[in-house]
């Protein structure tokens, strides 16, 4: 790895929070960038592992070992566990602890139904509403797809389109269609890490994440949506060719 991907990487975390900051219709007015708080640390740890299949579905947690995991204290891990449980990604059993579900085919299909409705709202907004901080931040989001397409790099991928929805989310001002949509992210990100290599392209993939990223730092609402449609269709069609393939 450059020395100068490794920089854009470790920068990676905070850039969404530089935007968010920056934000006149989060923050009211410009304010310094805050530290991301131990429950955001947490949180952000354990939906990479649980998405990057490092907890593999099927697996019994407890809050105990997922504090040793990331190194955080109790109180933070069951912030975050309460977020995972409303996204999906862990379930908790009462009286017998948590366990990060089974990937279900049939329901991500239900998923990507509801989803192309609502992302296509939220980057359509986007475009329209984003800052020229955000618009700069896209800009750099669409050049690091490429970098990951070419590369062939999983992981940067999932870091970088985890970076790319939420900055979407904030930049398209619209809490409700936010809500819904944070409650597919971490599922559909973990289906496709799950089954790629049977049935994805993933340079494909990254470079049509990066059409949406670049169409929105251009303003082009129009052209958002409907390389939006064209990513979804992807997704789609994989979801679809993971049924063959099992």
């Amino acid at each position: 790895m450059s020395a100068e991907r490794a920089a854009r990487k470790s920068t990676a975390a905070t850039r969404s929070s530089r935007a968010r900051a920056s934000t006149p219709a989060r923050a009211g007015q410009f304010k310094p960038p805050q530290k991301e708080s131990l429950t955001e640390q947490a949180y952000a740890q354990i939906e990479e592992a649980i998405v990057t299949l490092q907890i593999a579905p099927g697996t019994s947690v407890s809050e105990l070992s997922l504090s040793e995991m990331t190194g955080i204290g109790r109180t933070p891990i069951r912030e975050a566990i309460q977020r995972l449980a409303r996204e999906h990604l862990i379930v908790i059993l009462p009286q017998r602890g948590l366990l990060v579900p089974e990937i279900d085919v049939k329901k991500q299909l239900k998923l990507l139904r509801a989803r192309r409705e609502v992302e296509r709202l939220v980057c359509r907004s986007a475009a329209r509403s984003a800052t020229p901080e955000e618009r700069e931040v896209f800009g750099q989001l669409a050049a690091e797809f490429a970098e990951a397409a070419a590369a062939n790099d999983d992981v940067t991928f999932v870091r970088l389109d985890r970076e790319f929805n939420e900055l979407c989310l904030i930049a398209s001002r619209n809490e409700f269609a936010e809500g819904a949509m944070r409650l597919m992210h971490g599922l559909s990100r973990r289906f496709w890490y799950y089954h790629y290599r049977q049935a994805a392209d993933l340079p494909e993939m990254a470079r049509l994440h990066g059409a949406v990223a670049q169409a929105i730092a251009d303003g082009d609402i129009d052209g958002a949506g409907k390389a939006l449609d064209a990513l979804l269709d992807n997704i789609e069609a994989f979801t679809r060719a993971t049924l063959t393939a099992l």
